[in-house]
């Protein structure tokens, strides 16, 4: 019996890909993305989106944030970016090295991420993506569930990688460890749905 070897895609197939198809890869597979996300899901990026550049701002701390759709690509040590085989597409990306963004995204992990998960893929969020940015060393993982309203958080540890994460719920305030006094007020954003 002849074995089936499955079809690794990379960055650079990805980039031919026509722009109004939205997937991400993992591990050379690719995964379609969700048809468009729920209003809720919309407004907690938003809400989450604007206070860190507000922060940003305000703090001047030389970091970017961004929303999808925004390429960050990861790649292992020595690959070149067209052999990637990971490419996603983050609700919220923190840059602070400036020389990860290129024209299309950020080439390499940022220091944090946060998903808003979807109803339709919460196993993409909490499995897929945490094993994935846990590999890539992304500093701060947020995990941000409008359906039981709560917050994973997971700091990457040198030696250990990500451990258990710290649970809040949307009636607490959270701290962004990368930061040195970033606090976002989840009931604030839960009055504003």
């Amino acid at each position: 019996m002849e074995e089936r070897i499955p079809k690794l895609w990379t960055y650079e197939e990805y980039l031919r890909l026509p722009e109004d198809i939205r997937v991400e890869i993992i591990d050379g597979v690719i995964y379609n993305m969700s048809p468009a996300p729920s209003r809720v899901h919309q407004e907690i990026v938003i809400e989450l989106a604007t206070t860190i550049k507000n922060y940003l701002r305000e703090k001047k701390q030389p970091c970017k944030v961004y929303t999808a759709p925004f390429d960050v690509v990861l790649v292992s040590e020595g690959q070149n970016e067209n052999q990637a085989i990971n490419v996603v597409q983050p609700d919220i990306s923190i840059i602070c090295d400036k020389k990860k963004l290129t024209e299309r995204g950020c080439l390499g992990a940022p220091e944090m991420i946060i998903e808003v998960v979807s109803e339709k893929s919460p196993a993409h969020d909490y499995v897929r993506k945490l094993n994935l940015y846990n590999q890539f060393k992304v500093r701060e993982y947020w995990i941000v569930n409008p359906y039981e309203e709560n917050i994973l958080v997971y700091i990457y540890k040198d030696e250990i990688g990500y451990s258990a994460p710290k649970m809040y719920t949307f009636n607490e305030k959270v701290k962004a460890e990368i930061f040195e006094d970033l606090i976002i007020d989840f009931k604030q954003i839960k009055e504003a749905l």
